[in-house]
């Protein structure tokens, strides 16, 4: 509890004890403790340095606890007043840098990140960073950064930032492909699927730019792009991959229609997995379902659209907004 004002725990303990008993010699503390006399006696001088506990002046040779709502207070208010100095550094540092930015040289627009702890870094900051929108390629290899698993996506959606995401065939077959997207899916987050990405990227507000670079001998590198003509260029390049994806349906609100004779939840996530070009097996084995129930489920739904050819489901599944092609762009 008082990590966050400089304490660690053998002090808080310290305090507390205090506090529950009201007054301790140095020899009752130590015990408490489990401490040496010494040791013990170190934890109250910095105790005291803080305002927290005090040398009884009625009962020599005790130490009490300075009343928490106080000492707590006060030093609370201490802390309260740092944040707000370094918030004010750093809001002046900003624009100290941004006036310096305001002519960027050349080797300002490209960074580049070197080693996998550094990448990794790098990509959680710029979509930490983002306000608006991030978007991203992601492709069915991971090196560093682990496209769609991590913690950074949920923070920065539960904040509001949009997220568009493409990702290449292979992504599905991952041990963790589907139920990774599926609760990106379930973030409200847009996805959309493509034979292959031409490179792994993500991009933060179309401000700035992270592209991996990867070799099979190199230590993983990255380039860090910000705006720029090559930034423009790298966000040309995700919409085009973009337009050119099929929207990813997954789970249980892809339902859209509740007759009877309507597809359920399932039948639309095999639709889904079919029309991105999965096989009947991958799909059975990506929803844990038998591969005679994949084949029964796409009997019925060319039953149920009077059609002969997995083709013509797939025009009338569009047809009837089973799958959609998004159209919001």
């Amino acid at each position: 509890m008082l990590g966050v004002l400089g304490l660690d725990e053998t002090h808080e303990s310290a305090y507390r004890a205090l506090v529950s008993v009201g007054a301790a010699d140095l020899p009752d503390l130590a015990r408490r403790l489990a401490l040496g006399e010494h040791a013990t006696e170190r934890v109250l001088r910095r105790l005291e340095r803080h305002g927290l506990a005090a040398q009884s002046s009625a009962r020599p040779g005790r130490w009490v606890a300075a009343p928490p709502a106080v000492a707590l207070g006060a030093l609370l208010t201490r802390q309260r007043h740092e944040l707000e100095k370094a918030e004010l550094a750093a809001t002046l540092l900003a624009e100290e840098y941004r006036a310096a930015a305001a002519e960027p040289a050349v080797h300002d627009l490209v960074e580049v990140v070197i080693g996998a702890a550094a990448v990794a870094q790098r990509f959680l900051q710029i979509q930490l960073g983002a306000s608006e929108e991030v978007c991203a390629l992601v492709t069915g290899n991971p090196v560093a950064v682990t496209g769609v698993e991590n913690d950074a996506e949920e923070q920065a959606a539960g904040r509001g930032v949009r997220y568009r995401v493409v990702v290449e065939r292979a992504v599905l077959d991952l041990p963790d492909g589907i139920s990774e997207l599926t609760a990106a899916l379930g973030r409200d987050e847009r996805v959309r699927v493509v034979e292959r990405v031409p490179t792994k990227l993500v991009i933060a507000d179309r401000a700035l730019a992270l592209v991996p670079l990867t070799s099979p001998t190199a230590e993983p590198a990255a380039l860090v792009v910000h705006a720029s003509g090559l930034l423009e260029l790298l966000s040309g390049l995700f919409e085009s991959v973009w337009r050119d994806g099929l929207p990813l349906r997954l789970g249980a609100a892809g339902v859209t229609e509740e007759r009877p004779d309507a597809p359920d939840g399932t039948d639309l996530e095999i639709l889904s997995l079919l029309l991105a070009g999965l096989t009947d097996a991958s799909v059975a084995k990506q929803l844990d379902l038998g591969l005679r129930t994949v084949q029964r489920r796409v009997k019925h739904l060319m039953e149920l659209t009077g059609v002969t050819t997995r083709l013509q489901l797939g025009w009338h599944a569009y047809e009837r907004g089973w799958v959609t092609r998004d159209h919001e762009g």
